[in-house]
């Protein structure tokens, strides 16, 4: 099905523009929920892709994971970008009026945890990442972009937590606003979305002098001593990184739409190249042509 629409975005782009009132894979308008951590990679590919085929139109509604399913489930839109996959009960709604999902993984994320530069701590272990969402680390907090968001369910789910200690976390309106509160403070620790992270530094270089990423411990590893891992395209790549954490498209249109599209371009050659060159690691690596030339017809 995948491969279908890939050729299909290719063969159907002429048919598209001759065709302006009807609404197919490359034409309509398409609303589109998003993980609000996820929000800078697919508002970039959203992007290209309106560039790409100008009969098309990407409302982009970024919301913290709960509101975002919530979203889903009352029917405001039928595609949703998330790091995690819907649950049984929440996948029920859709089973009892017979939509079948179309689901694919588009990236390779990470949670990461940012400090200020002027803290003292520049790595965390395991155990003290989880005595922190537990209160037992006094006088340290955990800054969140906000309290539905997907960091803080990924960190709760990766401890098995049953509940977080509310006194040892704050949360804030959005990822922005965590990097600027790091920025400005010591003694707490920011949780954001790397794709957040490479954004931030992007548009502000002179963030690097203030906040920093901390390596965390990977106990998976059997090692005689701890080993410790800054968040990066290559040891999210390699495994090294703990906390990883898949992108997914989900699209529960009832009908061959604007969705299936959509999905078709982030997860096809050229929505991974898009990936790749944001910092993040696509889900299937984009290939590279290489031209070999013969040296005797070169002069």
């Amino acid at each position: 099905m995948l491969g279908f629409c890939i050729g299909a975005l290719v063969s159907c782009k002429d048919g598209a523009k001759s065709n302006r009132g009807s609404e197919d894979i490359l034409t309509g308008k398409l609303p589109v929920l998003v993980d609000q951590t996820l929000l800078p990679i697919i508002k970039e590919s959203a992007d290209v892709f309106e560039s790409s085929y100008p009969n098309s139109s990407l409302e982009i509604m970024a919301r913290p994971e709960i509101k975002a399913v919530n979203a889903l489930l009352s029917d405001s839109a039928y595609v949703v970008v998330l790091t995690r996959k819907l649950n049984s009960q929440e996948d029920e709604y859709f089973k009892k009026r017979g939509i079948q999902p179309k689901i694919f993984q588009m990236a390779s994320d990470a949670v990461v945890l940012i400090n200020n530069r002027n803290s003292a701590d520049t790595i965390m272990s395991q155990k003290s990442v989880k005595s922190l969402l537990e209160g037992n680390l006094a006088g340290q907090r955990l800054i969140f972009d906000n309290a539905n968001s997907s960091t803080l369910r990924f960190l709760k789910d990766y401890y098995k937590l049953q509940k977080i200690d509310p006194k040892a976390i704050s949360a804030m309106k959005d990822n922005e606003e965590v990097i600027k509160y790091i920025s400005e403070n010591t003694n707490v620790v920011g949780v954001i979305g790397y794709n957040w992270y490479l954004k931030a530094v992007e548009k502000n270089s002179q963030l690097l002098d203030k906040i920093r990423t901390l390596s965390i411990e990977n106990v998976s590893e059997e090692a005689d001593k701890a080993h410790f891992y800054k968040p990066s395209q290559s040891t999210i790549a390699d495994g090294l990184y703990p906390f990883i954490r898949p992108v997914y498209i989900m699209n529960y249109q009832p009908n061959m739409g604007l969705g299936l599209g959509f999905s078709a371009f982030l997860t096809g050659d050229r929505g991974q190249r898009i990936v790749l060159k944001a910092g993040l690691v696509p889900a299937t690596m984009p290939g590279r042509e290489i031209i070999i030339r013969d040296e005797s017809y070169i002069k």
